[in-house]
């Protein structure tokens, strides 16, 4: 695979970049308007999937686990999250979200509105090109 640096893919580059500028400037406001910090939220967001090893989270996050336990405990005084033990490994601890927790990430994204009304514009045929484009600029070929 041979690297292309010309102007298009500069372009395109740039274009990327101010979408996740933006993405990350709404989803920053979005949390707080929940009295979420932006880590706070995308950690509720990973809970909400499924309950997930402390260690994990600090991996999907790229951080620190100290920082992982300290955003925990952050959620847990709020209600937000709990700590479980893993079923199938019980020296492992689960971070779970709660109901509340659930319902407050559900709200967040629905909140979200960024590039919802501009993508709206595009047909169904051009969001799964979007899509599948995006798929393959991240390897994901499934």
């Amino acid at each position: 695979m041979t690297s292309r640096i010309d102007p298009l893919t500069l372009e395109v580059v740039e274009l990327i970049g101010t979408i996740v500028a933006r993405y990350h400037e709404e989803y920053e406001e979005a949390a707080a308007k929940h009295a979420l910090t932006g880590a706070q939220a995308r950690v509720l967001g990973l809970l909400s999937r499924a309950p997930t090893p402390m260690r994990r989270l600090a991996q999907q996050l790229k951080c620190e686990p100290s920082n992982v336990t300290g955003i925990v405990d952050r959620l847990e005084a709020r209600g937000l999250a709990e700590r479980r033990l893993d079923p199938a490994d019980r020296r492992v601890k689960l971070a779970a979200a709660t109901e509340a927790g659930r319902e407050t990430s559900a709200q967040l994204r629905g909140s979200l509105d960024f590039a919802r009304e501009p993508l709206a514009e595009l047909s169904d045929e051009e969001r799964t090109v979007l899509r599948d484009l995006l798929k393959r600029v991240l390897g994901d070929v499934s």
